[in-house]
């Protein structure tokens, strides 16, 4: 059958939805509450300056590669990919000289050993394992929303089976347990940690089975695309237009519109295949979405199906009756959140030649750093372990002649209190502290003695901002945390248990966050409107 679809949210996930979507024949409207497209990769432009205000590292490049490849195009026709050479540069606290990351295993096992004898056999056994664990991973536990018991039964496959020991061990274990196993050096052990901090999580509460991000930044690589991340979003979106898609901009879903579902009619769903996932428990059945325009004008979009992009607790609590909430607010109260974020972007006068692509400042003390950001009652971590990106080493479009853009990321509590961001200083004054407290930070560990001085441009951004530019639960940054109770299955599941037809992807849901997490989402949709229960990626059509 092929349905009237509406699409809540035309950030990544939203957009790749559509396309996957129209293209597949279905009838595709995405209505986006914001003034452009992207969600949370967001675009700065000021004074000749452009920052990416969201994802920054391009990892997992096969699944970009086959979300285009399915869309009859490649990430080679759409974007300009250029790999990065280093990966990524680390400051250690007290650590006189910082450590090159370059993406390749033989120079990684070089780097390790140089830093800790022995190391460098125990880093290879590391990634070995790490990429063994990925392989496991895209073949039978990212391609799936668990929508279904064939689902679970193909994950009885010999690979999974042969593998259930190891898999059991790097489930119940930590990520913080394995990496201390592995090394002792505090930065070395930092290097195979920080992931978590990709997860929205910390190394203590995120199961080691997150090991396998490692293949990708120390084996792997990673790359950038010419232009900023927003070149994605272009390219996802024009797909989608290509393919008939819709996108009301301005345009403010506040209510998913249901029509009741009598016991009889619920049995003739099932009869009938429609509700064979969850038979007799749907008590309603969508009937389209109540939006509103930027002139607080109120309009009905009728649809059959409804997939929401956006942020899940929003949805949930706001958008839907509580009688048919899957997700009410005293689940969201057993959740862990992931961290906020204070984002200070800059915009600096002459060259930062100490600065590479990417950079990982670490605190000595992980620990402490992680208790202010998750741990009640919560503070803002200072010093904090931040990340500090320099796209104008790689893209000179992003800068002008004569100046460096830097991007600085500071986890902090997911809490709106913090406040919101703003130019030129004129933010909240806790967020503005931050990012004053940041920027000496850069200048004394990196050796840019004068960076505040040669500061042209400056834009923050705050937890607040987060929850009102994209309905973000208490302000968070990325989405709930990857703990072992809000990873694969146990994270959520892709349909509504009570309304027939409303369907859930994005960040917030399997399989979870990034960039390619959300195309690994948009394509789990696809799979669950055709009935494919299989737990892989869909064959590509030959191009």
């Amino acid at each position: 059958m092929k349905h009237d679809v509406v699409v809540i949210g035309a950030g990544i996930t939203g957009l790749a939805t559509a396309a996957l979507l129209a293209k597949d024949g279905h009838r595709v409207t995405v209505l986006e509450r914001g003034r452009r497209v992207g969600g949370r990769v967001g675009l700065y432009q000021r004074d000749g300056f452009t920052f990416d205000t969201g994802p920054s590292w391009y990892l997992m490049p096969e699944v970009f590669d086959h979300f285009f490849r399915l869309m009859g195009t490649s990430a080679a026709q759409e974007l300009d990919l250029e790999r990065l050479d280093p990966a990524y540069r680390v400051f250690g606290q007290d650590y006189a000289e910082p450590l090159d990351i370059r993406s390749d295993l033989e120079d990684t096992v070089r780097v390790f050993e140089g830093v800790e004898p022995g190391a460098g056999q125990r880093i290879r056994d590391y990634v070995a394992s790490a990429d063994l664990t990925y392989q496991l991973a895209v073949r039978h536990f990212l391609y799936t929303s668990f929508g279904s018991p064939k689902a679970f039964a193909r994950l009885l496959h010999p690979q999974v089976l042969r593998n259930i020991p190891r898999l059991g061990r790097h489930l119940l274990g930590s990520l913080h347990n394995l990496t201390h196993r592995t090394v002792t050096d505090t930065r070395l052990r930092q290097i195979l940690g920080y992931p978590a901090v990709f997860l929205a999580s910390r190394p203590r509460e995120t199961p080691s089975m997150y090991h396998l991000m490692s293949r990708m930044d120390l084996a792997d690589s990673v790359q950038y695309p010419d232009g900023g991340f927003f070149t994605i979003i272009g390219a996802v979106e024009r797909l989608a237009r290509q393919h008939g898609v819709t996108i009301r901009l301005d345009a403010e879903v506040d209510q998913i519109v249901t029509d009741p579902v009598s016991a009889a009619s619920r049995l003739g769903l099932v009869k009938h295949g429609v509700g064979k996932h969850l038979p007799g428990q749907h008590t309603a059945r969508v009937r389209g979405v109540s939006w509103r325009s930027a002139d607080g004008a109120q309009h009905f979009q009728a649809a059959d199906r409804v997939v929401s992009a956006g942020d899940l607790h929003h949805l949930e609590t706001r958008m839907v009756e509580p009688h048919l909430q899957t997700y009410p607010q005293k689940r969201w109260d057993r959740q862990q959140t992931g961290p906020g974020a204070v984002l200070v972007l800059l915009g600096v006068q002459g060259d930062l030649p100490e600065l590479t692509h990417h950079n990982l400042f670490f605190t000595r003390d992980w620990d402490t750093n992680f208790s202010a950001i998750f741990d009640q009652p919560t503070r803002v971590p200072d010093p904090a372990s931040i990340y500090v990106c320099k796209p104008s080493a790689t893209d000179a479009s992003v800068a002008p002649e004569g100046h460096e853009n830097l991007f600085v990321l500071v986890p902090v509590p997911a809490d709106v209190s913090i406040g919101h961001g703003n130019d030129d200083g004129a933010g909240s004054p806790q967020v503005e502290a931050v990012a004053d407290r940041v920027i000496e930070q850069i200048g004394q560990w990196a050796g840019v003695a004068d960076l505040s001085e040669r500061v042209v441009v400056r834009r923050t951004i705050g937890p607040e901002d987060f929850a009102k530019d994209y309905h973000a639960w208490l302000g968070n940054v990325l989405g709930p945390a990857h703990t072992l109770r809000q990873s694969a299955f146990l994270r959520g599941r892709m349909r509504s248990r009570h309304i027939e037809g409303l369907h859930y992807c994005g960040s917030t849901t399997i399989p979870g966050i990034g960039l390619p997490m959300c195309l690994i989402s948009a394509e789990n949709v696809l799979k669950d409107f055709r009935g494919d229960t299989s737990t892989g990626p869909l064959p590509e059509p030959t191009v």
